[in-house]
């Protein structure tokens, strides 16, 4: 069986070459599909494939071709000198944030904005750098009404991405112009005070510097017997609600501006339900 299934696939073989001499080319290369379509590139340029080293070069020469980036906008007046030294600076550390904010000062104050722009008379502040009980160098600043005596303390806790020397300081001298003293300082890792930028380690231990810092304030004999007050915003207000459940007997309320907080429903209480 396998001799016969051989010879006649031979045979078959056979047949279909002559059957080819004598119809010419096979239908499929006759077909539609294998019939190439005009082209209508030049002579020079058919038969070419795009390749990426030349859709590489088209990329290039495009961006070559795009405008420059613009300048860097600054708010307030900044120079080019100024502009080069904030850029080149490492801002991980104090020593090079207070460098900064020295070089700044000036530009804070032209900053269209109106925390900066408000002129408040009868103010006096206070700026210090001291170390806390864990040895960490705190920077602090203090806002009094001058000629005329403290109607209560208000007690600032900044936001994440703030100082008190920055917008808070606008709204440092709004209250203090009202009669209020109010006090502030930077957490350890933010603004003028010791610590890696942004860093924090542990949120309560910065609650703890900040209760530390604030009782020291209210230790005062000069504030004894006023009534004290905790202004949180942002992640500040965080801070003023955990330092408030520290020491509920010690703050006769807080202000809280966008604080960075939830309520769960099971502490509303009668109201749950809404």
């Amino acid at each position: 069986m396998l001799c016969a299934h051989s010879l006649f696939l031979k045979k078959g073989k056979k047949r279909h070459n002559k059957w080819r001499q004598s119809h010419g080319p096979s239908r499929r290369s006759s077909s539609p599909r294998s019939r190439r379509r005009p082209s209508s590139l030049p002579p020079s340029s058919r038969g070419s494939r795009p390749t990426n080293r030349g859709a590489g070069a088209a990329a290039m020469s495009a961006a070559a071709a795009a405008p420059a980036q613009a300048p860097r906008k600054w708010e307030g007046l900044v120079d080019e000198v100024l502009e080069r030294e904030v850029l080149a600076a490492c801002l991980d550390q104090a020593p090079e944030r207070r460098r900064i904010r020295e070089a700044f000062k000036d530009v804070q104050l032209s900053i269209d904005h109106c925390l900066f722009k408000g002129q408040y008379s009868g103010i006096r502040t206070k700026e210090s750098c001291e170390h806390n009980s864990r040895g960490v160098e705190i920077f602090s600043k203090c806002w009094f009404p001058e000629n005329r005596r403290m109607r209560a303390i208000v007690c600032l806790c900044h936001g994440y991405g703030d100082t008190c020397t920055f917008f808070l300081d606008g709204v440092a001298r709004k209250i203090a112009s009202a009669g209020y003293g109010v006090f502030a300082l930077d957490y350890p890792g933010f603004g003028l005070s010791e610590g890696l930028h942004g860093y924090i380690p542990s949120f309560d231990t910065l609650v703890d510097d900040v209760a530390e810092h604030f009782s020291k304030v209210k230790g005062n004999p000069e504030y004894r017997g006023l009534p004290s007050f905790l202004f949180g915003q942002s992640m500040g207000g965080a801070v003023a609600l955990k330092v408030h459940f520290k020491q509920p007997n010690e703050w006769n309320g807080a202000i809280l501006v966008a604080p960075m907080c939830k309520t769960m429903w099971f502490h509303l209480g009668p109201f749950s339900n809404f």
